[in-house]
């Protein structure tokens, strides 16, 4: 009856000007909102609630650098306001990088159909961080189309509140394609403020009781720190990984109003499941072996190393690129085709595209 009473009012509230302009604005809201779907709605409302301040805002304009790549089908992100519940990682199918958790994964074997399945206690990723107090805002893209992570930070001083001082930290993470033992970290970093600032450098030490360890050797004129460890598989044996990497300086010094960049490579070497009375031995050798890669490495121009697995990763990922805008419920979207085989590639050797061969 109340219901029934209210109803017979109805045509009298809408006799008024002002409820007519209410519901139809409310009725726009309606459409507007279902128009934009999930994703963009929920894009919509956060994107204008970046935090961090200065940070914050400086993050969102590197973040509409990545926009077009994104409405292309071309990669995903994820930050704070907007976070992806999906693995953000660079493999070739013999090594995987796992960003977020900063570990690596090896397959424990290097023949065909094997995959990077064994997690190690190696931390892959070098942490640059700004000294002293300040707010930081991150996100990150995987980048389908060029087989990379893409990280970026932007941390701004306490002392400094204008978002045109923050400091940008961006890194690329990179399995290459065409060389299975290979990854690359690259950093640059963009001081704009009018003040010299300094960063941190700095690795995961592995915690006590570790299987891995780390040294620092030489290599011709350089140092370089090697890192070994084993990772123990079915039938009691082992695999043994070596690490050799670019020694850094501790700490960075970017002067005001300029930038700085640097490639850190590594180079990982496994062994096939090894007995234990054959380790030391086996261990000779991966290391040697890592050593006279990563030397050769140095020697050659890191752009064209980059350049060449981009090639390789385009070649095996441009056939499945989707670029509709799909709207048929029964058909994968683009984001889903694209997703689902850049992690087919991560973790899947490509023989037939070997370079070497």
């Amino acid at each position: 009856m109340w219901l029934q009473q209210r109803l017979k009012g109805l045509p009298g509230l809408l006799s008024s000007s002002w409820a007519r302009r209410l519901l139809i604005g409310l009725l726009l809201f309606l459409i507007f909102y279902w128009y934009l779907g999930a994703e963009r709605r929920w894009r919509f409302f956060s994107g204008s609630a970046m935090s961090g301040g200065a940070a914050g805002q400086c993050l969102l304009a590197e973040i509409h650098r990545w926009k077009s790549l994104v409405d292309r089908g071309e990669g995903i992100y994820s930050t704070p306001q907007e976070q992806l519940d999906t693995p953000f990682v660079s493999g070739n199918g013999h090594i995987l990088i796992d960003i977020d958790s900063n570990r690596l994964w090896v397959a424990s074997s290097s023949q065909p159909g094997s995959a990077p399945v064994h997690q190690t206690e190696y931390a892959p990723r070098v942490g640059v961080h700004l000294e002293g107090k300040r707010a930081e805002a991150q996100a990150s893209m995987l980048w389908f189309r060029k087989g990379a992570v893409l990280f970026v930070r932007c941390a701004s001083p306490a002392a400094l509140q204008s978002a045109r001082d923050c400091v940008t930290i961006r890194e690329e993470f990179i399995a290459h394609r065409s060389r299975p033992n290979v990854y690359l970290q690259r950093i640059h970093i963009n001081n704009p403020s009018d003040r010299a600032v300094s960063l941190d450098v700095s690795s995961d030490n592995p915690a006590f009781g570790s299987k891995f360890s780390t040294s620092v050797e030489k290599l011709e004129d350089r140092e370089i720190m090697l890192s070994s460890g084993r990772v123990p598989v079915e039938n009691n044996r082992i695999v043994l990984v070596v690490v050799v990497t670019k020694k850094l300086n501790s700490r960075i010094q970017v002067s005001a109003k300029s930038e700085y960049t640097d490639n850190i490579l590594s180079v990982v070497w496994t062994s096939e499941p090894t007995e234990s009375a054959k380790l030391e031995e086996t261990f000779s050798t991966l290391r040697e072996g890592a050593k006279k890669e990563l030397g050769e490495l140095l020697r050659e121009s890191v752009d064209e190393l980059v350049v060449d697995h981009q090639q390789a990763w385009m070649d095996l990922f441009i056939s499945g690129v989707e670029m509709r805008k799909i709207t048929d419920s029964h058909t994968p979207s683009s984001r889903t085709v694209n997703t689902t085989l850049y992690y087919i590639l991560s973790s899947s050797m490509a023989p037939l595209l070997d370079h070497a061969g």
